[in-house]
């Protein structure tokens, strides 16, 4: 296996092979050899601060459930969990701060900026 290019699927499965055999862990064990991806932190705007059916602050769980209803987070992992706070103490609209997995030309990323969609 060369490292000088691209892995393709079949050098990803002898890598996940061997790290299973090399680590000793049984077939039960799930292991995922993956592509390097970059990390690509995003701003969502002019979110509701507060759930409108229970009136408390969203909560992360919320944003990532908004987020997965949404057709543009269809090919999208989150790195982390939501980052939720109030733009003001007087506002009751919030910024959202998001970690994604973007690939290595950024085109995960290309998909999501300057694009809006409707949260809750």
């Amino acid at each position: 296996m060369f490292t000088n290019s691209v892995a393709s699927a079949a050098e990803l499965k002898v890598t996940k092979q061997w790290l299973k055999k090399t680590a000793g862990l049984s077939k039960a064990i799930e292991v995922e050899s993956q592509l390097p991806q970059s990390k690509l932190f995003l701003k969502i705007l002019g979110v509701p601060y507060w759930d409108s059916k229970s009136f408390l602050p969203i909560t992360p769980a919320q944003v990532v459930e908004a987020l997965s209803c949404s057709s543009l987070f269809e090919s999208i992992t989150l790195a982390s969990i939501p980052c939720i706070m109030k733009v003001s103490f007087s506002s009751d609209m919030s910024v959202i701060w998001i970690d994604i997995w973007n690939s290595q030309k950024g085109s995960k990323g290309k998909t999501l900026i300057n694009h809006s969609f409707n949260f809750g």
